[in-house]
């Protein structure tokens, strides 16, 4: 996850050198919409964080996380609420792999996901300066999990189960650039799980799921927006 942030604040700080030198002010009244639309395209890496039973009799040891980058595309419908503060939705999919290693058992689960992700969130910008213009933004988004097995096979048959819909929230910092046709705005944001994401094993003791007490998604995004 580090080195998404130092990739990010490397672009940012770039742009501010770059485009606080520039004299044309792009896209003089964009700000000005009451609505307007955009796309997005960006990274993710996310890995679950666990929280253990008390005085299990079946507890495996710690559950480590192997994850590997994903994708990130999406739509953006924008209100403007006053002057500096909209309201966002950000419909989009996301994909993701993980592998769950229990230690103490010797044995792996991979999990490999696509998510219906929508968050709804608050964005709050600074003044404008020339042509960029940072902001800082949070909410709240649901994801829903296409290749969910929450029903499916348990750990019996070599299935790690996880809940199909997730509730989440997320907050974030970005850059806004005006460009001559659009607007570009890199954004990097942190995405953290609120429900616990876990299913149990149908028959109990189970030494996959009993320990567990919390099972919830923790990530960094970095998306890239057009509008």
């Amino acid at each position: 996850m580090n080195k998404y942030l130092c990739l990010f604040l490397f672009f940012v700080f770039s742009t501010i050198l770059f485009y606080s030198q520039t004299r044309v002010n792009y896209l003089a009244t964009f700000d000005k919409k009451k609505i307007h639309y955009g796309m997005y395209l960006g990274l993710n890496q996310t890995n679950y964080k666990f929280s253990y039973q008390e005085g299990s009799s079946a507890a495996p040891g710690t559950v480590f996380t192997d994850s590997e980058p994903g994708f990130n595309v999406g739509l953006i419908a924008d209100l403007r609420l006053y002057k500096n503060l909209n309201l966002r939705v950000e419909p989009g999919l996301v994909t993701n792999a993980k592998t769950l290693t229990f230690e103490d058992l010797n044995e792996e689960r991979a999990l490999e996901n696509t998510f219906l992700h929508v968050p709804l969130v608050l964005k709050y910008s600074a003044d404008r300066i020339r042509n960029i213009r940072l902001y800082v933004l949070g909410g709240i988004s649901l994801d829903y999990n296409f290749t969910s097995n929450e029903n499916g096979d348990d750990n019996s048959e070599g299935q790690f189960r996880t809940k199909t819909a997730n509730l989440m929230y997320e907050v974030g910092i970005g850059i806004d650039i005006y460009l001559y046709f659009f607007k570009f705005s890199p954004s990097i944001r942190g995405v953290f799980a609120i429900n616990n994401e876990l299913v149990r094993d149908r028959n109990s003791p189970s030494s996959y799921t009993d320990p567990i007490d919390f099972m919830g998604t923790r990530g960094i995004f970095l998306n890239f927006a057009f509008e």
